[in-house]
């Protein structure tokens, strides 16, 4: 398995993507959340690319994707899920399996309310789509939703620190020995590049636009009823087991599947969650 790392120009956005697996094969297409990148995927892409093709890329204000400044380019995401979709049409994917993730939840499931058919199942990490499902540490990103103001944008930066990134997603719900420190390391100096905290709390104050979205995403489950595994490492701080459980309301053959670990399941179970994906891409692709 050899992975190839790759640009796509998309309108004024310079897409970084990892790419594996032959250009024949049914692609998956995997999109990373807050505050991480495709890095995140590095253990789990040669679990998958033997059988099929396996595209993650770099979400606009992450990893190595180029994206115009801030105040030339809304960081919202509505445009990331923009992005996304014109980067899967410069690369002519007609069809995809989506593996979606915290942030990479929402952009993923714009895509699929936009091109139903294109979507041929979900397989959700950690990636919420329902009320229940929000732990009642969002509070503080809450209050700046309903207000919207400096001091609460200011309480919402802790979010961004080092220590938050590396004790309270990474190391939350697992032993931290099972964690390398290559993850949450790269995460934070990506975090640290200039402009970026106020990219990030662009992005936080639109995080509601999610929250208002879950009506439509969950009337798109029941409409079409996409084949869905929810893989949910049930001790994350952020995205609750009932999240997971929720989509068998909309979706009664959905797969749930919860792990003995935290938010960054695949830090410590990317040969298990391979597994998993594999089996039930086998049976519904």
């Amino acid at each position: 398995m050899h992975v190839k790392y790759k640009t796509a120009t998309v309108d004024d956005v310079e897409v970084f993507y990892r790419e594996a697996g032959s250009a024949d094969a049914p692609t998956l297409l995997l999109l990373h959340g807050f505050p991480t990148s495709s890095h995140m995927f590095r253990d789990l892409i040669p679990e998958l690319a033997e059988h099929y093709r396996v595209i993650a890329p770099d979400l606009p204000g992450f990893g190595n994707t180029k994206a115009p400044e801030r105040g030339k380019f809304a960081y919202t995401f509505d445009n990331l899920a923009h992005v996304i979709g014109r980067f899967t049409e410069v690369l002519a994917l007609e069809q995809y399996a989506l593996y979606i993730f915290d942030y990479g939840a929402p952009t993923g499931l714009r895509l699929a309310l936009a091109h139903p058919e294109r979507v041929s199942a979900i397989i959700t990490q950690n990636g919420n789509a329902y009320i229940e499902g929000l732990s009642e540490a969002w509070g503080p990103w809450q209050t700046y939703w309903r207000e919207p103001t400096p001091e609460n944008r200011e309480a919402c930066r802790e979010s961004l620190s080092p220590e938050v990134i590396r004790d309270w997603q990474y190391f939350t719900g697992t032993n931290p020995i099972n964690v390398s420190p290559d993850g949450y390391t790269l995460d934070n100096a990506y975090l640290a590049r200039s402009g970026n905290d106020e990219i990030q709390l662009d992005l936080i104050l639109d995080y509601r636009s999610n929250v208002e979205l879950y009506p439509a995403f969950q009337s798109y489950f029941r409409k079409h009823q996409p084949p869905l595994l929810a893989v949910w490492g049930k001790k994350d701080p952020a995205f609750l087991p009932a999240g997971a459980e929720a989509y068998k309301r909309d979706l009664p053959s959905a797969q749930v599947h919860l792990l003995d670990t935290g938010h960054f399941a695949l830090e410590t179970h990317a040969s298990e969650i391979g597994m998993l994906i594999r089996n039930f891409l086998r049976e519904h692709i």
